[in-house]
């Protein structure tokens, strides 16, 4: 299957009309535009890595947490989480990604995972 997730089609989501659990950490939950990332983007992991983070007290107790990946040339990236003020809680070194976007964000706020546009 060919990565098909492009920014112009993150455009069409402004909300929501279904919520889905997380298969693992089961009180997050996530949205239409989070899944349609993981489904096109191939990058489920990227919603277990946010999903698992909140079973860090130090991340959960961030009533409102921006995560955001950056992938460099090299295929490496960056995986940080800020507190929506800059300030950052967490980040991690992916050593590779073939996410399809140079950068991409979502928020996590009241247990959900969600992206920019649909907040």
């Amino acid at each position: 299957m060919t990565k098909t997730l492009t920014n112009s089609d993150l455009s069409q989501f402004t909300g929501t009309e279904q919520i889905y659990r997380h298969g693992l950490v089961r009180h997050i939950v996530y949205t239409d535009g989070a899944r349609h990332v993981a489904v096109a983007g191939e990058a489920y992991w990227l919603l277990d890595k946010i999903a698992c983070a909140q079973l860090e007290p130090h991340i959960a107790r961030e009533e409102f947490q921006v995560w955001t990946l950056t992938v460099h040339p090299d295929l490496s990236a960056d995986l940080v989480c800020t507190d929506g003020n800059e300030v950052t809680v967490t980040s991690e070194k992916i050593s590779f990604t073939d996410f399809p976007l140079p950068q991409f964000k979502l928020y996590v706020t009241n247990n959900t995972i969600l992206m920019p546009s649909e907040y």
